[in-house]
């Protein structure tokens, strides 16, 4: 059992690199990167270039978890993409390149996706 864990991982750790080879954040389009545990999603705005984070937003921080029962699903997941995208504008970020690190673009990842562009940003 173990070692089918193993394989899983090994899988989502090519997919990452795959997909990030592929995208560099610049300041003008910083990378947009996100990470889906079971319990929570993790999102942060990254210029590639100064290899720093300009926007983050989780569902670990207590202004975005709000009344919010679970971390891991949908409805945590639009609020965090609304909240990112109020975070990013405020700082001046209106485009990014979407970085699903390695997931497919379905049910969380999908709602975090459409709630940041209802908010305003676009990639």
């Amino acid at each position: 059992m173990a070692d089918k864990q193993k394989k899983k991982a090994v899988r989502l750790l090519r997919r990452q690199y795959n997909t990030r080879k592929g995208l560099f954040g610049s300041p003008e389009r910083p990378r947009m990167s996100v990470f889906r545990s079971d319990k929570h999603l993790h999102v942060q705005i990254i210029d590639d270039y100064a290899g720093k984070t300009l926007v983050a937003a989780s569902t670990t921080q207590e202004e975005v978890r709000g009344d919010l029962a679970n971390g891991g699903n949908i409805a945590a997941a639009v609020k965090v993409g609304t909240t990112i995208a109020e975070r990013a504008k405020a700082a001046g970020i209106t485009k990014v390149a979407f970085d699903r690190g390695g997931r497919r673009y379905h049910g969380r990842i999908q709602a975090l996706a459409d709630a940041a562009r209802k908010g305003g940003l676009s990639f």
